[in-house]
């Protein structure tokens, strides 16, 4: 197999730097050796070069990080991201459900998958764990446009059968389409399934209750749902459940908080929830600009360091903002900050890598540039505005890391690596296919 050397400043966090000291692995002039779309040595140019005579290198200029991953995000909501004037039920009925029912043509899935799929790879995003519809068809289109591109991806079919009209499936369709789902999918390449039941409302008991069958069927597959987001919606699923102790216990007595549960948003959570996610090892994928644009609340990122509950980082387009990971690492600081909490830029960065990496159980394979990893990467470019050029203009590593996290979005992207293959560059190289 034929080497690939890339040299640069690289940079990524060993582990999460919330729960342990010296996390930080920073190589300033770095050299990352990869075969076969795998890393075989990284560390400093002087001491690994040596190792590997002849070898051709690239020079990569900019900041090396992990490939960006997303830890919830919806790819059929991507046209009505920018969707005016409600709170999260009301929005869900006026601008989603509606653009939604369209992916029952699963031409019109495909095209949306692949633009999807290409405007994460300009945003430096490698990985997510991505919402489909109630269509079949829509997780087929979604696998085989990231099958086509090597991605290492997780999505599942949406359960709704209490779901409004041309967006509703049955206990016993949604439960046979997701295991035929299962067996076309999961594990194929780099893909991943999520069982997907949207959220505690759309589902009846018995829809609930094969959700938790299905999971244990298939012990290897996620469970993604939401959580917690909004207080109406809290409220009704309390009038719902009302002998759940709160709304995660209404999912766990169907058997759905598991060590391979991934709940989105979390945004008003008792401590009870908090301390029974980290005791089940479920985590939460936070979603700051979400949040905000639909104004659910602010996550308290204290209280989940306090119970030791894992998190990651999400766009949750179309109620995102933007699918920049960067970006929604500025808006969570933001949203700490409103709390008293500071969040730092390592763990930021942790957050958008590493972090969501542990929460979709593919951290052996990415998340942290480490050998033996999958070499997928982003180069990161502090110079990439005048403003941010100006800002970082001999700043120290953790203030330009924050500079690009407050001022930067896709225009700091220079390329993005998919093992080993730059699959975009901002200066003109089209997508792979």
């Amino acid at each position: 197999m034929t080497l690939q050397g890339f040299r640069g400043e690289i940079l990524s966090l060993a582990h999460d730097p919330a729960e342990a000291p010296d996390a930080l692995r920073h190589d300033a002039d770095g050299l990352l050796v990869v075969e076969a779309g795998r890393i075989v040595a990284r560390g400093a140019f002087a001491q690994v070069s040596p190792r590997f005579p002849g070898l051709s290198v690239t020079e990569l200029d900019g900041l090396i990080v992990p490939g960006f991953i997303d830890a919830h995000v919806h790819y059929p909501q991507l046209d009505r991201i920018a969707s005016h004037g409600e709170q999260l039920l009301d929005w869900l009925e006026r601008h989603i459900f509606p653009a939604e029912q369209a992916f029952a043509d699963p031409a019109h899935a495909s095209a949306v998958a692949e633009a999807f799929l290409d405007e994460l790879l300009r945003h430096g995003t490698t990985s997510a764990l991505v919402f489909g519809t109630v269509h079949a068809a829509s997780v087929d289109a979604f696998f085989a446009a990231a099958q086509a591109r090597n991605l290492r991806m997780a999505c599942g079919k949406v359960l709704m059968d209490l779901g409004p009209e041309g967006l509703k499936d049955t206990p016993q369709s949604g439960m046979d389409e997701s295991a035929d789902l299962i067996r076309r999918w999961h594990g194929r390449g780099r893909l991943t399934y999520a069982v997907t039941p949207r959220f505690a409302l759309t589902s009846s008991d018995e829809q609930l209750e094969s959700v938790g069958k299905l999971l244990a069927d298939h012990p290897g597959v996620l469970l993604h749902t939401h959580l917690a987001e909004n207080t109406r919606e809290i409220a009704e699923v309390a009038a719902r459940f009302p002998d759940a102790a709160d709304y995660l216990d209404a999912y766990d007595r169907f058997g759905l908080v598991t060590d391979r549960s991934v709940f989105a948003h979390g945004v008003h959570l008792p401590d009870r929830s908090c301390k029974r996610l980290a005791q089940s090892g479920a985590g939460v994928a936070v979603c700051p600009s979400s949040n905000l644009f639909l104004g659910s609340g602010m996550f308290d990122f204290a209280q989940a360091e306090r119970l030791g509950v894992r998190l990651g980082l999400g766009s949750d387009i179309g109620a995102g903002t933007s699918l920049s990971l960067l970006h929604n690492a500025g808006i969570a600081y933001q949203a700490g900050l409103f709390k008293g909490y500071r969040l730092d830029p390592f763990h930021a960065l942790w957050l958008a890598t590493g972090g969501s990496a542990r929460l979709l159980h593919v951290d052996a394979d990415v998340g942290l540039l480490a050998e033996g990893q999958e070499a997928d990467f982003v180069v990161l470019d502090d110079k990439a505005t005048p403003l941010l050029a100006r800002r970082t203009a001999g700043a120290t590593l953790a203030e330009r890391l924050f500079a690009l996290q407050v001022l930067g979005d896709d225009r700091a992207v220079r390329q993005t690596y998919v093992l080993g293959r730059c699959a975009w560059d901002r200066d003109g190289v089209r997508p792979l296919p």
